[in-house]
């Protein structure tokens, strides 16, 4: 894979990979596990690859594949409606390019990519616990779906690494939504900046830093609010609805102690 694009062949895929692939005027990527077999894991609101529920949708949904009439045979449905399924690859691309979604890259690497949604400095699993996860929460679910924070790329970090972000306030978890939510922010930061300089280049030049910045520190690799939780607990806590961080007490024993999570 190159520095501006992480385009792949289906011949290089193998069970445990995070793909992904943009959709029209690439507004969005779909993120999904793939594993094996032509088959993909994925995360959706209700059956729709995107939704938020407002008058937003009308752009999201437009910008997506058009279904087909005919029910693909190598493709199943939540029948809980729990939004996890599996797809055959051809439904899954909808007739998109093929993207691999990368790990364990560099901080040069993550700031060169410029849009979100495409790579990561947190580390991946081995392969077998991700298709794992993924076939796990294929039976059991993986929560409601949230655009801002908890979507189908949130799913696939997830499978892939196991972390999951505890604070319930923080709004843009996902490289996608924090493309988004950092564009914008590094539009704001910077305007003050206009009474530092007023050459047009400079005020872009720190819009662009800002943006950057907030990606890095955004990023699930870097985060502080991030604790790796099995499978088997994730699905217990979101089905009692709480996932509570226990913080390590203060002793005298100088080791070193590990956050917990627990559900209520």
């Amino acid at each position: 894979m190159g520095l501006l694009s992480n385009r792949v062949t289906r011949e290089s895929l193998k069970a445990g990979d995070h793909i992904y692939s943009w959709r029209t005027a690439y507004i969005y990527a779909h993120h999904g596990i793939y594993i094996g077999d032509d088959k993909v894991i994925h995360f959706t609101r209700r059956g729709q690859e995107v939704g938020t529920g407002t008058v937003l949708d009308v752009l999201l949904v437009s910008s997506g594949p058009i279904k087909s009439q005919e029910l693909c045979p190598n493709c199943t449905t939540s029948e809980d409606g729990h939004g996890v399924v599996v797809s055959c690859l051809n439904c899954f691309l909808a007739g998109g390019v093929l993207y691999k979604f990368e790990y364990a890259v560099s901080p040069a690497l993550f700031l060169a990519k410029a849009r979100g949604g495409t790579c990561t400095l947190a580390v991946s699993d081995e392969d077998e616990i991700v298709v794992h996860r993924a076939k796990y929460l294929l039976e059991n679910g993986f929560g409601c779906y949230n655009l801002f924070k908890k979507n189908c790329e949130d799913f696939a970090i997830y499978c892939k690494t196991g972390h999951v972000v505890v604070d319930e306030g923080t709004i843009g978890r996902s490289g996608q939504a924090i493309s988004t939510i950092g564009g914008s922010l590094a539009a704001v930061l910077s305007s003050p900046l206009r009474f530092v300089t007023t050459n047009v280049y400079g005020i872009a030049v720190t819009a662009v830093g800002v943006y950057c910045v907030s990606r890095y520190a955004a990023d699930i690799g870097m985060r502080s609010d991030v604790v790796k939780i099995q499978v088997e607990d994730l699905t217990r806590s979101l089905a009692v609805g709480l996932l509570r961080v226990i913080e390590p007490q203060i002793s005298m024993n100088l080791a070193p102690q590990s956050t917990q999570i627990v559900s209520q």
